[in-house]
C-alpha cells in the first residue's frame, strides 16, 4: 500500500468568509499527484460554509475539511467546546489535535492529547496529532526525548495498530510562525526518528503512517522539503491563507 501524501491548511484563528470562497474556487484548479489529499482546517465558525463551499465546487474527491480542536468528552457541560459527534455532523473528516499552541496556552497534557485521539479515532475522524519540542530542547539535544514523550501515551491510549488511522504532524515550536525552517535534512533526520520509533511498536504500520512537516513551510522551500524520503506533505500555517501560495504548495506534494 502506498503511503499518501497531505497537504493541510491550519488557518488558526484567521480568515473569513471571502478566504473559504476564495480558497475552495482556487483549489478548483489545483493540479494534484496521484495519492495526494488537502486538507483545510478554518476555525470552527467556517466549517459549515467550507464544507458547502467544497460541495458546490465540486472538489469532495481531492479537498477534506478538517477541525482545529476537538473535545475528548462525547458531550455535556463544557461550555465552548466541539464534540466528535458535531463535526461528524458537518461532514468534517480530520482534526488537528495536540497543536503546540494548544499544549502552551491552554495547557492541554499529552495525557489530555492521547484521549482526544482516541476520541477522534472512535468516532470515524483523522487526527493529525502534532508533536514538536522547543528551541531549547532543540538545542540540549532532547528533540528525540521529548517527541517519544508526547507519542508514547497515544500509543498506550489507542494502541500502535490504530496508527494507521492517524497522521502525524512534526511542528518543531521554533519553526512555528517564525520565519525560521528547520533545513530539509534536519527535517528528515527527525522524521526518520519518529517512524523508527513507531516501528519499534509495529513496523508495517509505521511504513504507512503519513508525517507531515509544519514550521514556516511556504512555496520557496516546500518542494525540497517534500523530497525527503519520510516526509509525506505538510501542514501549512500562514502560507495557507494565500490562494496561489497554497495551490504551489499542493501541486509540490506527491504520495511515497
Amino acid at each position: 500500500m502506498a503511503r499518501r501524501a497531505i497537504v493541510a491548511a491550519n488557518w488558526k484563528m484567521n480568515g473569513d468568509l471571502a478566504l473559504v470562497d476564495a480558497m475552495t474556487a482556487g483549489l478548483k484548479t489545483v493540479a494534484l499527484q496521484d495519492n495526494v489529499n488537502v486538507v483545510i482546517c478554518p476555525s470552527a465558525p467556517y466549517l459549515s460554509s467550507l464544507v458547502t463551499q467544497a460541495n458546490v465546487q465540486s472538489l469532495n474527491s481531492a479537498i477534506a475539511v478538517g477541525a482545529q480542536n476537538v473535545s475528548e468528552h462525547e458531550s455535556g457541560a463544557y461550555t465552548g467546546e466541539v464534540s466528535t459527534q458535531m463535526l461528524n455532523e458537518l461532514s468534517v473528516k480530520f482534526v488537528i489535535i495536540g497543536h503546540s499552541e494548544r499544549r502552551s496556552y491552554y495547557k492541554e497534557t499529552s495525557t489530555q492529547v492521547a484521549h482526544k485521539v482516541n476520541a477522534a479515532l472512535s468516532a470515524g475522524l483523522t487526527p493529525i496529532l502534532c508533536i514538536g519540542e522547543s528551541e531549547e530542547e532543540r538545542a540540549t539535544e532532547q528533540t528525540e526525548t521529548v517527541l517519544a514523550s508526547q507519542l508514547q501515551p497515544v500509543i498506550d491510549e489507542v494502541g500502535i495498530e490504530k496508527f494507521i488511522d492517524v497522521v502525524i504532524a512534526y511542528e518543531p515550536v521554533w519553526a512555528i510562525g517564525t520565519g525560521k525552517t528547520a533545513s530539509s535534512e534536519m527535517a528528515q533526520e527527525t522524521h526518520q526518528f519518529i517512524r523508527q520509533f513507531l516501528a519499534q511498536a509495529n513496523e508495517s504500520v509505521a511504513a504507512k503512517v503519513p508525517l507531515l512537516y509544519g514550521g514556516s513551510v511556504n512555496a520557496s522551500n516546500c518542494e525540497e522539503l517534500f523530497a525527503q524520503a519520510d516526509i509525506d506533505g505538510g501542514l501549512i500555517g500562514g502560507a495557507s491563507l494565500h490562494v496561489e501560495q497554497f495551490k504551489t504548495i499542493c501541486s509540490a506534494a506527491k504520495g511515497k
